[in-house]
């Protein structure tokens, strides 16, 4: 009779981890859906995070936002009215998309200087995933972000947040991790909200 022999299962190609390998800082949250991959997958691509709203969340937006509106002649540009994933990445100054594996991973990406109390977001218009992989402007940091899914038992779905950051400059670094140390419970928190709407789309199509 053949013993059954444990074997460690093969890692799975990330396109988080082909984009930005190397970073200062992460943060990963996850939720749990009621529902199969294949649906929380719909209920994901169909994410408008434009819609995802707390009151903490939205207090902490407009607070992050006081110094562009008191520091410029001009006023600011208006949101956009839908924020998607998925269709070429956030339609968002400074984002863009890092690709998709069909019921499995979004992964998208930004440049900027993002620590300053007004955001500095680099032109990352008609840059490929590889070139942003491959910057190294200093002065500049990137973020990548992504949503993975995996199963969870039996018609279950993991859904996984996580944002990861890279400046590369040991001066920016310095600054950014004190920044970092300020807003991470806000980022938690909006992570989470984010989570938690997906897991909820998914169960209300399952239900």
């Amino acid at each position: 009779m053949s013993e059954l022999v444990d074997r460690p299962a093969r890692p799975v190609d990330m396109l988080i981890d082909r984009f930005l390998p190397r970073f200062d800082v992460t943060l990963i949250e996850h939720a749990v859906a009621d529902a199969d991959v294949a649906t929380t997958w719909q209920a994901l691509r169909n994410l408008d995070l434009m819609q995802v709203h707390t009151p903490l969340m939205d207090a902490a937006m407009f607070v992050r936002g006081l110094p562009a509106r008191f520091g410029r002649a001009a006023r600011p540009e208006p949101p956009p009215q839908r924020l998607l994933l998925t269709g070429g990445g956030p339609d968002l100054e400074g984002w863009l998309s890092l690709g998709e594996t069909p019921e499995r991973e979004i992964a998208f990406g930004a440049v900027g200087r993002f620590w300053r109390p007004d955001i500095e977001w680099y032109d990352v218009s008609g840059m490929t995933p590889q070139q942003f992989a491959a910057f190294d402007e200093p002065g500049w940091g990137r973020i990548a972000a992504n949503f993975s899914l995996r199963p969870y038992g039996a018609g279950r779905t993991l859904i996984s947040y996580e944002a990861r950051t890279a400046t590369g400059d040991p001066r920016v670094a310095r600054r950014f991790r004190l920044y970092w140390a300020l807003v991470r419970p806000f980022v938690r928190h909006i992570m989470r909200a984010a989570l938690t709407s997906v897991r909820r789309s998914a169960e209300t199509r399952t239900g």
